[in-house]
């Protein structure tokens, strides 16, 4: 963004001296006459500093600022052009982050640069598939149509994280509903039934005694309990984050019962639609996998990925290169094998993908279903549990009564 020093005239003849900010000299005089002033004289102050948005523009927004710039570029809009206006559309408000990133862009192609070197600079919300199929389209001639490819692959991705997001909302709702009824029974119920029972003065039976011992600990030393959950979390995101720790995780995500073929399949969905994508955009074979090997979301493909690209680059075909690797399924090999028979790889994937989506939002449907029974019997059990703990020295009064005696 430029600033620029104005002295303009207002309806009522006053004159004012002020500072605006614009892409341009023409766009900081529209919006000083929108505000309903005359511009005598402007001048560009200083450029100010490119602060690149630190807040994530969200997917919907990049997938409309991608869908309307690919229709305006289409119909013979000038790239700067189209920038400016996209920029001019976003809401200050609403789209602050989308509206910097647009304005920051539209800069840097102004001052000479291309398209691809300006989204460049943000890294953070500009994907590296992004960029390359943009550098493509640009070296290709055909910016319009990969941009246009890339809103709907967005859109499938964005379809595909919704509905996992939408699956997992339910059981986190449930689980976390659960641990605080537990909660409150422990720290608020459990105490005045200890109370009473306190007054016979016979021994409780084990699982009320040790109700009771919980909930003592749990009201006096709450904050161990806190600081440890603190650290245990914290620990556990940091080994995670780390090289070995990742990849043990994401080995024992695969392994998993019910979610272990669900995240296998995001994955190798993920990694048929960016290769289908980034192929038929132009992008050369060895840097589309060295992409789809950092977006394919688990270490133990990427690992798989790498090792299929050095073999492409020693000079092996495709389908025996990732036929080495047991991660990929059959069924993807024969689809690739048959794409790289008859030149239509890019095809292929786009199917093999289309048909993992159905399969995941079938499982993910079928999973739905199974937890919500589920979780709703873990919470009966552990309710239950508490309630007939503590009843459990009510049943066995007259025993208590006879002791006492």
């Amino acid at each position: 963004m430029l600033t620029f020093a104005y002295q303009a005239r207002d309806s009522s003849g006053k004159i004012s001296n002020g500072v605006q900010e614009g892409l341009n000299e023409d766009n900081a005089v529209n919006a000083l006459m929108a505000r309903g002033l005359l511009v005598l004289s402007i001048q560009q102050k200083g450029a100010s500093k490119m602060v690149r948005a630190k807040a994530k523009v969200p997917d919907a927004d990049l997938v409309m600022f991608t869908r309307m710039l690919a229709t305006m570029v289409d119909a013979g809009l000038p790239l700067v052009g189209a920038l400016t206006a996209l920029f001019e559309q976003a809401c200050p408000k609403k789209q602050a982050g989308l509206r910097r990133v647009i304005g920051e862009i539209t800069a840097y192609v102004q001052e000479g640069s291309t398209f691809n070197d300006a989204i460049s600079k943000h890294p953070k919300v500009f994907s590296r598939l992004y960029i390359s199929m943009v550098k493509a389209g640009e070296s290709g001639g055909m910016l319009s149509e990969v941009l246009d490819r890339l809103a709907g692959f967005l859109e499938a991705s964005s379809r595909l994280t919704k509905k996992v997001k939408s699956a997992m909302t339910y059981p986190v709702i449930v689980i976390c509903i659960a641990m605080a009824i537990t909660i409150f029974l422990i720290v608020k119920v459990v105490p005045v039934f200890g109370s009473i029972f306190a007054d016979f003065g016979a021994k409780l039976p084990a699982p009320t005694q040790f109700l009771i011992d919980l909930s003592s600990f749990m009201r006096n030393y709450w904050y161990y309990l806190i600081g440890g959950v603190v650290g245990i979390f914290y620990g556990i995101r940091t080994w995670v984050n780390s090289e070995k720790g990742a990849e043990t995780w994401d080995k024992w995500k695969l392994k998993l019962p019910v979610f272990g073929p669900l995240i296998h399949k995001i994955c190798m969905s993920r990694f048929a639609r960016t290769f289908a994508q980034l192929i038929r955009s132009g992008v050369p074979i060895l840097e589309v996998m060295q992409i789809v090997g950092d977006t394919s979301g688990n270490s133990v493909v990427t690992r798989a990925i790498k090792a299929v690209s050095l073999d492409v680059e020693k000079g092996d075909h495709l389908t025996a290169s990732l036929n080495r690797q047991a991660i990929f399924p059959p069924m993807m090999l024969r689809m690739v094998a048959a794409g790289e028979s008859t030149g239509k790889i890019d095809s292929m994937l786009e199917k093999i993908a289309d048909f993992w989506d159905e399969e995941i939002e079938a499982m993910l449907s079928a999973l739905t279903s199974l937890l919500e029974p589920l979780l709703i019997v873990v919470l009966g059990v552990i309710v239950g549990g508490i309630v007939i703990a503590m009843f459990l020295p009510i049943f066995k009064l007259s025993d208590i009564v006879s002791a006492n005696k």
